[in-house]
C-alpha cells in the first residue's frame, strides 16, 4: 500500500475492483461504499482518494486485523469511514433501514471453503436490496482452476441482480492456475461501455465476460 498515493492499488484484483467503482458515478463524485471483508482498507482509501467526501462503512470479522491495521496504517484526515466488527451478513442486517450505498464491495472468499451463509443467493439478494437505483455489488472471488466457487456464484448472482458480469486475468477463464475473478452485478443492464473501458484499463491481459460468454464459465 502507498500511502502518499492511495490511488495506486499494487494487488491486480484490487486494481480491477477500483476500476469498476470509477465506473459507478462521474469521476470525482462522493459515493456511498459499504466494504464486506476491511483488509487493509486498501479500496476505501481508494475512494477517498479518488473521490473526496465519500461515505463509507467497512466490516472485519478479525478485531485484531482491524486494529492492527487502523493503528499502523491511519486513514487519511477527513475520511468519512465507519468500521465495524462482525459477519458480514448479520452486519448487513443490522444497518439501518434507510441506510443505501452505491456500490458494495465483498471481498471474503479464498477459496472453494466459502462460508455458506454468504455464497449464496439470499444474501446476495439482501446485499441488493442496499443498493440505489444505478448500484453496483461487486465481488471478489478467490477460486482454485476448476473454478467450482466462481460457477456457483455466478449462478447465484444471476438469480439475485438484473445483470452480471466477470472480470479477470484473461487466463482465469481457462481454468489454468488459482487466481482471482471479479463478479459485478448491476442494477440495470450491462453496458457495453463498461466493458470497452475496463478492458482498457486494464491490468492487461483482461476479458470481461457477460451474457452468453458468460454461461460459458457456468456449464
Amino acid at each position: 500500500m502507498n500511502l502518499a498515493d492511495p490511488s495506486e492499488i499494487f494487488y491486480e484484483y484490487l486494481r480491477r475492483i477500483g476500476h469498476v467503482v470509477d465506473l459507478a458515478a462521474e469521476p470525482g463524485i462522493p459515493i456511498s461504499a459499504l466494504h464486506l471483508g476491511a483488509g487493509a482498507l486498501t479500496l476505501a482509501r481508494y475512494i477517498q482518494a479518488t473521490r473526496p467526501g465519500s461515505k463509507q462503512y467497512a466490516v472485519e470479522l478479525e478485531r485484531e486485523l482491524l486494529d492492527f491495521v487502523l493503528q499502523k496504517l491511519p486513514m487519511p484526515d477527513g475520511a468519512m469511514l465507519t468500521t465495524h466488527i462482525g459477519d458480514a451478513r448479520d452486519a448487513l442486517a443490522e444497518l439501518p433501514a434507510e441506510v443505501m450505498f452505491d456500490v458494495v464491495i465483498l471481498d471474503i472468499f479464498s477459496g472453494p471453503e466459502a462460508p455458506a451463509h454468504i455464497a449464496c443467493r439470499e444474501f446476495y439478494e439482501e446485499a441488493a436490496s442496499r443498493l440505489r437505483p444505478d448500484g453496483v455489488l461487486i465481488i471478489n472471488v478467490g477460486d482454485e482452476p476448476a473454478l467450482t466457487l466462481v460457477r456457483s456464484q455466478v449462478a447465484a448472482l444471476r438469480q439475485a441482480m438484473p445483470d452480471v458480469a466477470a472480470f479477470a486475468e484473461t487466463g482465469m477463464f481457462a481454468g489454468r492456475y488459482p487466481g482471482n475473478i471479479v463478479l459485478v452485478g448491476t442494477c440495470k443492464p450491462w453496458s457495453p461501455d463498461w466493458t470497452a473501458q475496463l478492458l482498457a484499463r486494464g491490468p492487461h491481459p483482461a476479458t470481461v465476460l457477460t451474457g452468453v460468454e458468460l454461461d460459458s464459465i457456468t456449464g
